[in-house]
């Protein structure tokens, strides 16, 4: 292997420069979304590779020993920063490990050092023995369970065998340094997969002290201080060689190029996932994730299909609407004439004029969203009860079933150590370690929550707000759209006042939910560092907390008003409901004669596909311009032929809590589809196509974009599993809430079956109109343009007693009957999904039985290969103490010389 110190004269630049560049004929988008997922060959940089030795290693100059991480500094010329380099490198030798380090002059920028850190096998075997990390010891004569398909079908879906099984099957059993001829070691140099000598050395980096031999000061430790502090700028495992191109070396791995390959291009889109590759190279954390986001993909297509087929029946059903023909009858709908639904700029208007919005809201309101609200309480039992059953499967497969938080998670945080100043002695360990006084943090979670009141009350303010922009505007769109001197007669047929302002008032919330997110998120990190958690576990949780009840009420409260709260405390003509009182002149919107469905399926429309659009473009675009934007700044450079080192130096850092924020996006989205769908039957549908497009998304920044995070293990997904289960027993109520309340449902039904004379709806529209008499309304109420007209009476949305009746103005008995039968739907719809859902919960075990059984009869096997291995590794020493015994007078007879040269 040539010396990694030499220059020439090279040509492209980074890694991922040279990817964009050369995949220009092919994908503008630098993701290779053009190229066949099976066939043709991957974009190459062979005249690069013509005329350049090859620097993309992941080995030391000696082309023996691996790289297994790497640190990075720029030599400031600061002397305390330089002591603590010294020191801490000093204490990694001392712990076994190897370092080689790159001068600033073989850098880009002539200014960064890179210390490369080797990992002998005396160092990886002490702490995977201290670490309890499981390695093979006999090949497994158990099967796994089989997939269960059409081999003709399923074909165009599968991927190559050592692509999805990368692994020979194994029995495994945790390290021990003294049982080394029990374990498969056929190699000592690739024993340990390089994911795995990443975790070993990051826990030795994480620990090992950075003061002067002869002092002892315990804050003086970790890699994390010391990158805190500005001593090292970077510290990261390499990737494998390019992503582009399989190396025709045994100097590199090729993981790196079938991830890229088989699942980071986009038109590998209809691709299974290779699960097992993923977890291989990024540990079984990030694996877990997109095993995660793969099934709830696929479950997403079971109610997609069912959304298509309820959305096609209120299509079908488009002309067998009564009531909507009724609206839209010149002689029905154009001779009942409305109030006013704003004072002074609301005109009188003729109930025809909502006969679009009416249309509309039939594709969204009809017996199928019944239908389709107890199938989605039914299917995110399921989502759920089959995701327990695969995660206990992953857990088998991936040697996860014995594992306990591992200790990495529940180390303290340097942070914590810095600021707790305070120390007292552990019960369990004898050793003084800092802790945080009672006082301190009451007083620190104190702030906290008032500081997450505060925000949150900051987001029901703005909401107030944008519902005081809905009043004060729908009076504008109302006169604009009707005045026929504006001659838009035309687009005012297809768009009323209730549609523009639902619309606009929706696009400001979105901008106003995008800024707050932005800095809430900033806020949220602040106050959870500020409450100073002990360790990264607990750090998790808190920010976990705070920030899902911050997008929950920052997404979901404008859902939640247009479900709830509009149209519902209107009053009627003579006696209208104000925001904030009389004296504010807003007054509550109503809704259109077809109900408020039509405006929740808007607002939902535009707040999801808004988000997911976003989202999109903020993952992909983002990382694709910071990096070239690192990669820019070294143009002027004449050495553009980098190492492996500095192409993942200039890529971007996934941080420890990074699958925080991608997990936290699809929880928001399960949010969606579940706690509203019943307004929108199509929101499993784009969330799946959002999904097959975030599923490749993220593995292109896995593969592409991001350097390699350190491996770590996760059994699950942690408490983001409690937060589904919560959501999903919250959308049962909502969608109960939402079919009983938001949709005009149950007043047909009423009508339907109990007021109907001919058993037809026939009559709906007049019979949910009430009457009230003009001379009464108030003349603050009554429009501003000159009104002559012979009609005395004008209709509004209840059901209350006409004028001139002796209970006039006051609710009818319809509408008692009307809300009994709503209380009833939801009593009952609740009651029948959470039987049905508790019930599937019941009959669906979270462990397959089949794994069950697999589990122990492994755990069987090995105590019994245990077992013999003890045994014959006991009769080995006896028989060698036996020999090396010094001999008795009585020792040399002849038959137990024989004895012992049998045994020896």
């Amino acid at each position: 292997m040539r010396r990694l110190t030499g220059k020439a004269k090279e040509e492209t630049l980074i890694e991922l420069q040279s990817a964009s560049d050369s995949l220009n004929t092919d994908d503008s988008s630098g993701n290779g979304v053009n190229a066949l997922c099976e066939g043709g060959p991957l974009p190459a940089h062979s005249e690069t590779e013509r005329l350049q030795p090859n620097r993309d290693t992941v080995f030391f100059r000696d082309g023996v020993r691996r790289i297994d991480f790497v640190l990075s500094y720029v030599d400031d010329k600061d002397e305390r920063k330089q002591e603590r380099r010294k020191e801490f490198e000093a204490n990694l030798q001392k712990e076994g490990l190897e370092l080689e380090t790159e001068d600033k002059s073989e850098s880009k920028d002539h200014k960064t050092y890179f210390l490369k850190i080797h990992a002998p096998w005396e160092v990886l075997a002490t702490y995977a023995d201290v670490l309890n990390i499981k390695v093979p010891f006999k090949d497994s004569d158990m099967q796994h369970g089989p997939d269960v398909h059409l081999d003709w079908l399923s074909c165009p879906f599968r991927l190559p065998d050592h692509i999805m099984h990368p692994q020979t099957d194994y029995f495994t059993y945790p390290f021990d340094k003294n049982k080394m001829d029990f374990f498969l070691i056929n190699d000592k140099e690739t024993f340990f997969p390089p994911s795995t000598r990443n975790r070993i050395v990051f826990y030795i980096l994480a620990r090992v002290p950075y003061y002067r031999e002869g002092y002892k000061d315990r804050e003086k430790t970790g890699i994390k201080r010391l990158l805190n502090n500005g001593t090292y700028t970077a510290a990261f495992p390499l990737h494998d060689c390019r992503y582009w191109k399989r190396a025709r070396n045994a100097e590199c791995e090729s993981e790196r190029f079938n991830l890229y390959k088989h699942w980071a291009r986009f038109l590998c889109f209809y691709k299974e996932q290779p699960l097992n590759l993923i977890k291989k190279y990024y540990g079984e954390k990030i694996g877990i994730y997109f095993a995660w986001l793969g099934f709830y993909t696929e479950m997403l297509f079971f109610a997609a299909v069912m959304g298509v087929i309820c959305f096609t029946y209120g299509a079908l059903s488009y002309g067998n609407n009564k009531s909507s023909e009724e609206i839209c009858d010149a002689n029905i709908g154009g001779s009942i004439l409305m109030c006013p639904l704003c004072d002074k700029k609301c005109p009188f208007w003729k109930l025809n004029s909502t006969c679009f919005s009416s249309w509309q809201s039939h594709l969204f309101d009809n017996e199928g969203t019944v239908f389709f609200a107890i199938f989605m309480g039914i299917w995110v039992t399921l989502f759920l009860e089959f995701w327990k059953r695969r995660q206990a499967r992953l857990e088998y497969e991936w040697d996860l079933v014995d594992f306990e938080e591992e200790q990495q998670q529940l180390q303290i945080r340097p942070e914590f150590e810095i600021k707790c100043t305070n120390r007292r002695e552990n019960k369990i360990t004898k050793e003084m370690e800092p802790y945080l006084p009672v006082t301190s943090k009451c007083a620190r979670f104190c702030f906290s929550g008032a500081t997450v009141i505060f925000w949150i009350s900051l987001i029901v303010a703005c909401i107030i707000g944008v519902i005081a922009y809905r009043l004060a505007v729908y009076a504008a769109f109302a006169s604009i759209i009707k005045d026929p001197m504006r001659k838009i007669q035309l687009v005012g047929r297809f768009i009323t006042p209730q549609l523009a302002t639902s619309v606009t008032a929706s696009c400001i919330n979105f901008v106003i939910i995008m800024i707050l997110n932005f800095f809430y998120e900033k806020v949220a990190i602040w106050i959870t560092d500020m409450e100073i958690p002990k360790t990264h576990l607990e750090y998790e949780n808190r920010l976990t907390i705070k920030m899902f009840m911050f997008q929950f009420v920052n997404y979901y409260s404008s859902c939640f008003y247009v479900a709830f709260f509009k149209g519902k405390f209107v009053g009627y003509p003579g006696k209208y409901s104000y925001m904030f009182g009389n004296f504010t002149k807003l007054r509550n919107e109503e809704c259109d004669p077809g109900g408020c469905l039509i405006e929740l399926t808007t607002q939902l429309v535009i707040v999801m596909a808004g988000k997911q659009v976003w989202g999109n473009i903020q993952e992909a675009l983002l990382p694709l311009m910071r990096n070239w934007w690192s990669s820019r700044k070294g143009r002027h450079n004449p050495e553009n032929h980098y190492s492996r080192w500095e192409q993942d130096y200039v890529l971007l850092n996934f941080s420890q809590i990074g699958l925080f924020y991608e997990y936290l996006e699809m929880v928001i989205q399960f949010g969606f589809i579940t706690l509203f769908v019943a307004s929108f039957p199509l929101a499993p549908v784009l969330a799946l196509f959002n999904n097959i497009l975030e599923i490749r998304v993220d593995a292109w920044k896995f593969t592409t974009q991001f350097r390699r995070p350190v491996a770590s293990k996760a059994r699950n997904i942690g408490a983001w599993q409690e937060i589904l289960n919560s959501v999903a027993i919250l959308s049962v109520v909502t969608n109960a809430f939402i079919m009983a309340f938001t949709s005009d449902m149950i007043p047909r039904m009423v009508y339907l079956y109990a007021y109907s004379k001919d058993a037809s709806m026939s009559g709906y529209i007049n019979n949910s109109l009430s009457v009230y008499n003009i001379s009464q309304i108030h003349p603050d109420n009554m429009p501003e343009e000159n009104w002559h007209n012979s009609t005395t009476t004008c209709r509004y949305r209840d059901y209350r007693y006409p004028p001139g009746h002796e209970r006039q103005y006051t609710h009818t008995m319809q509408f008692w009957h009307i809300l009994a039968a709503k209380m009833a739907f939801i009593i009952i719809m609740e009651h029948v999904v959470f039987v049905v859902k508790f019930f599937v919960a019941w009959l669906i075990p979270d462990v397959p039985s089949d794994v069950k059984a697999r589990i122990k009869r492994e755990r069987y096997l090995i105590q019994e290969y245990l077992h013999k291995y003890e045994v014959e590794r006991l009769k080995v020493q006896l028989s060698a103490s036996f020999i090396t015994e010094p001999r008795s007078e009585t020792s040399l007879t002849p038959d137990k010389h024989e004895v012992v040269s049998e045994c020896s």
